[in-house]
């Protein structure tokens, strides 16, 4: 079985009957549709999984998941803060020149002459584009826009990503 894929996170229980709201990396994404069971790491590392029993929209765009043997809001309050992961094998492909964001979390991110930026730690989804968070590296926290002005590549191999870094005036 292929490492699984980090796509977002427990935000909070809903109702009373054990409903959670997940938060995705890509508000966009049908990725809790598309798949049947998931993997949640729990605060305290222990990581658990669950089949999906139904998935719907939620006020703000979040998803509302009720998970097979979650019943109460007490359960469902245990599992706030979990990051949620998808199987690789549940998810189709994505297309040439396409990635999952979970992917690039944890690569390397070096500047176009090889100069390390730190490393990819966060995606934030906040306006049109994901906003790639590199920490680490010398000039501490960078926020890079993941669009062609400033991705140069995408080395998933290497676990690299060389990036232009936006000038701040």
């Amino acid at each position: 079985m292929s490492e699984p894929l980090q796509f977002g996170y427990v935000s909070r229980a809903h109702g009373l009957d054990g409903q959670v709201v997940v938060k995705t990396f890509d508000p966009g994404s049908e990725v809790l549709f598309e798949i049947e069971r998931l993997k949640l790491k729990l605060k305290d590392g222990t990581e658990r999984e669950f089949a999906i029993e139904e998935v719907a929209e939620a006020p703000g765009g979040d998803l509302r998941v009720n998970l097979e043997g979650i019943g109460s809001r007490v359960a469902a309050e245990k599992l706030v803060g979990s990051t949620a992961y998808a199987y690789r094998e549940d998810l189709a492909e994505p297309e040439g020149g396409e990635f999952f964001q979970g992917d690039l979390v944890g690569l390397k991110a070096v500047d176009e002459q090889g100069v390390s930026l730190g490393a990819v730690e966060e995606i934030w989804n906040t306006g049109p584009v994901p906003n790639l968070v590199v920490r680490g590296g010398p000039a501490g926290e960078l926020l890079v826009p993941f669009a062609d002005d400033f991705v140069v590549k995408v080395d998933l191999a290497a676990r690299t990503i060389v990036l232009k870094v936006p000038e701040i005036t």
